[in-house]
């Protein structure tokens, strides 16, 4: 069959290598000048299936307010009049109840984990690069409070099977040395051994590149106008470059997804919500993370990327505004500068922001619509270089007709009352 992937960042690409690997001819369309150049370009570099977990739960809305009165608090606010901001603020705000936390964060540890098993894979048969480890990632608490907390998320770990260990200050500075120099900061942490880390920008590209010399056609800087349907089917992609036509389809445009499908009568509770990101050069490799640290009481994630670390965090609400304000740089210095203050050259960091398209509940919607040949494959979140090789995977064999190798009704629009 035909297939034509709307967009390029690293979960359209890997949708479309598994759909090439699948047997069909698959175009994929950009509005970019390449692969991975937006929200896939700058992220933290986390692969992070047991640290998979919804932002909405119990205690978030208190959480919330004291996040907005910090100064280097990880949560801003930025209210404006889109309906579909505070329609997506309800939402969460009905996910925040511990049953919903229990069910949310199952289903997306579920995807986590089989995209880190689909990742391997395709590392191992296709020798990929992408500044790749696979070290784990350290929860760093910097409160006995926050130790506290630990029980709740290791019990869906449990359930699972995801392997972890529960550390005291010498167990965190065992998995990661660096840390000895500051160890008044922390009282604890959360070890994740089977956790990787990656660029996210460097492995979309590679991948994409492998997918074009497989047959894949990348249609770069080409903007999708609107999907055309006739009856229950979608007839074509109106864009910049004329119409192109195709046998299904795949929406895999992050935070615009749902302006694209409004207009065919598909709601999708997807919203962008505003990240910032420093990469900043090592000039002490011992006195650099060895692989991922995630300070809880800032939010921030410091992920070793090669020769430089890469420093991620903040979450704003303010629609799609892209405005890169200097002011949010302060949560990613003060945790770099509590935790690797000698790692690297702040002075030379990189600064960067980008939307993560999150539903209010976390998981991703994956699988199909009303429509029998138009299926999704968005809302990620800040999760979509964890689960991106396993969504790409699950959704070629939704579109190819085949069951997928995890449970998936419970991942799709349907879950929201609308589409099926």
């Amino acid at each position: 069959m035909k297939v034509i992937v709307l967009g390029g960042g690293v979960v359209g690409v890997t949708s479309a290598w598994y759909l090439c690997q699948s047997g069909h001819e698959v175009t994929v369309i950009d509005r970019q000048d390449g692969a991975g150049l937006e929200t896939s370009f700058g992220n933290a570099g986390e692969i992070s299936p047991g640290y998979s977990a919804p932002w909405a739960g119990p205690g978030v809305p208190l959480k919330a307010v004291k996040w907005l009165t910090m100064r280097h608090g990880p949560f801003v606010f930025r209210p404006n009049l889109d309906p579909a901001m505070w329609r997506w603020l309800a939402r969460m705000l009905g996910n925040c109840t511990e049953s919903a936390y229990q069910r949310n964060k199952a289903r997306m540890v579920r995807v986590a984990e089989y995209s880190r098993d689909c990742l391997r894979d395709l590392r191992a048969t296709t020798g990929i690069s992408y500044d790749e480890r696979a070290l784990g990632t350290l929860q760093l608490f910097r409160t006995a409070a926050q130790m506290d907390g630990v029980p709740k998320d290791t019990k869906v770990l449990d359930g699972f099977g995801v392997p972890y260990a529960v550390l005291d200050r010498d167990g965190c500075v065992a998995a990661e040395p660096a840390l000895d120099a500051v160890r008044d900061v922390f009282v604890g942490g959360l070890r994740l051994p089977g956790d990787e880390t990656g660029d996210c920008h460097k492995f979309t590209q590679a991948l994409a590149a492998m997918a074009e010399a497989a047959g894949v056609v990348f249609r770069y800087g080409t903007t999708i106008t609107r999907i055309e349907t006739e009856g229950d089917r979608v007839s074509g992609v109106a864009t910049s470059a004329g119409r192109l036509v195709a046998d299904r389809y795949v929406v895999a445009l992050a935070s615009f997804s749902p302006i694209l499908l409004r207009p065919l009568g598909l709601e999708l509770p997807v919203y962008p919500v505003k990240g910032y990101s420093l990469t900043i050069p090592i000039t002490n490799a011992a006195m650099a993370p060895v692989s991922t640290v995630m300070d809880e009481t800032y939010k921030v994630a410091l992920t070793r990327l090669g020769d430089r670390i890469r420093v991620g965090g903040t979450a704003e609400i303010s629609g799609f505004d892209r405005t890169l304000r200097p002011a949010r740089r302060g949560p990613l210095e003060k945790s770099t500068g509590d935790l690797f203050p000698h790692g690297g050259d702040m002075a030379r960091a990189s600064f960067w922001t980008g939307l993560r398209p999150m539903t209010p509940d976390g998981t991703p919607i994956i699988g199909g619509t009303r429509y029998d040949n138009l299926f999704l494959n968005t809302g990620h979140g800040t999760l979509g270089w964890t689960m991106s090789c396993g969504s790409g995977r699950l959704i070629a064999d939704l579109v190819s007709g085949r069951r997928p190798n995890i449970p998936y009704e419970d991942l799709g629009l349907g879950r929201y009352a609308h589409g099926r």
